[in-house]
């Protein structure tokens, strides 16, 4: 029977040695994430604009269970639905526990998964093994992660091939987070000349670069940007969901940092007008729709809008906190949904629900 987490004891293996200060701030940094997300209320106040949206529904839709596919591609992987388990943690012993825990649902699902911001780990080498997940996860689209603004920092193409190669990932991960970093006490907030560095990031590297934001969304000039960039897929992680302003905040002692993140803890695009637009723009470029996703339905209307997959975070931090079990029903709660609009809309795939008429906007009138 799995423990909940606050009761696993650290592994003696993971013990560190002599990491530097830099790196021991960035572990707690870690630790206080995790916490504050779990017992915080750091939801933003703004929604996805999701709830704007609702679907056609079809009385006598023609299909059976047995009708229904859920199954997908995304850069080139093939997956069992169209879900990903959001880049969150890494660094600790805790969030360890976390990423396997969220791998292995990850594997016996055939959902893809990324893992939280591994600068920690190119800081102490030592804490590498809380981000590698390929020992329960041999099969899954797994995704490293690290801060794009780390390439004005002293990071570069060494940097980024290391945290893919200690992960054997199928794709890099840029998180973009100037808010974020303005918030935090001492964030780095240099964020100049960072196309270029991206664009010959993206040349070098060879597994696809993704851009992502961290909850305050990519408006449609910025993703044109960036796919000129060379960048291989979006995650649009607009505003809607877990507010990273309020997270640093929450930890903030400085009162001046903690100013600045109530002031700014709504700000951003939400996550449905940032598909809308970066679609309208981009028709082709594979999308991640996250920000303030929290159920089957949700992810629907993602996909429906233009998105390729649903990414979700805290459903599934709160999940893993709890148990294996728990992951396993949020994950078959998630499908049933998914199914649910697919044979209540008539749609026999994922793409049908692209079909004119299927997603409307909310209060238009039906034929």
């Amino acid at each position: 029977m799995t423990r909940p987490i606050d009761s696993l004891s650290p592994a003696p293996a993971q013990a560190l040695s002599a990491p530097s200060e830099q790196a021991i701030a960035t572990q707690a940094r870690k630790a206080e994430h995790i916490r504050v997300c779990l017992e915080e209320n750091v939801q933003s106040h703004l929604t996805t604009g999701l709830e704007r949206y609702r679907f056609t529904h079809c009385c006598l839709p023609e299909l059976a269970p047995a009708d229904l596919n859920l199954h997908t591609t995304f850069l080139g992987k093939a997956l069992a639905a169209p879900l990903l388990i959001s880049s969150m943690t890494g660094g600790t012993d805790l969030a360890r526990v976390i990423n396997l825990r969220l791998a292995a649902a990850a594997q016996r699902h055939g959902l893809a998964m990324g893992v939280g911001s591994q600068r920690v780990a190119i800081e102490n080498p030592e804490v590498v093994s809380t981000f590698a997940v390929r020992s329960v996860a041999p099969d899954i689209l797994l995704f490293a992660n690290l801060g794009a603004v780390q390439l004005n920092y002293t990071y570069g193409v060494e940097e980024c091939l290391r945290v893919v190669d200690w992960l054997r990932a199928d794709a890099l991960v840029l998180h973009l987070n100037p808010l974020q970093e303005c918030v935090q006490t001492r964030g780095d907030r240099n964020f100049r000349g960072l196309f270029d560095k991206i664009a010959a990031l993206c040349n070098a590297l060879p597994v696809p670069v993704i851009a992502k934001e961290v909850g305050n969304g990519i408006s449609a000039r910025m993703a044109q940007r960036l796919v000129d960039c060379g960048v291989g897929a979006i995650d649009v992680a607009g505003a809607g969901g877990t507010s990273w302003a309020r997270v640093e905040s929450e930890r903030a002692q400085d009162p001046l940092q903690r100013r600045l993140g109530n002031t700014f803890a709504n700000w951003g695009i939400p996550t449905a007008d940032c598909i809308t637009s970066i679609r309208a723009i981009a028709p082709q470029v594979p999308l991640i729709a996250s920000g303030g996703l929290r159920n089957g339905l949700d992810v629907a209307k993602a996909i429906a809008l233009g998105a390729d997959l649903g990414g979700l975070a805290l459903p599934f931090l709160q999940a893993a906190a709890d148990s294996d079990a728990a992951l396993d029903e949020l994950i078959k709660a998630l499908i049933a949904e998914l199914n649910t609009v697919l044979l209540c809309t008539g749609s026999a795939a994922l793409r049908d629900l692209r079909e004119p008429g299927i997603l409307v906007k909310a209060g238009a009138g039906m034929e």
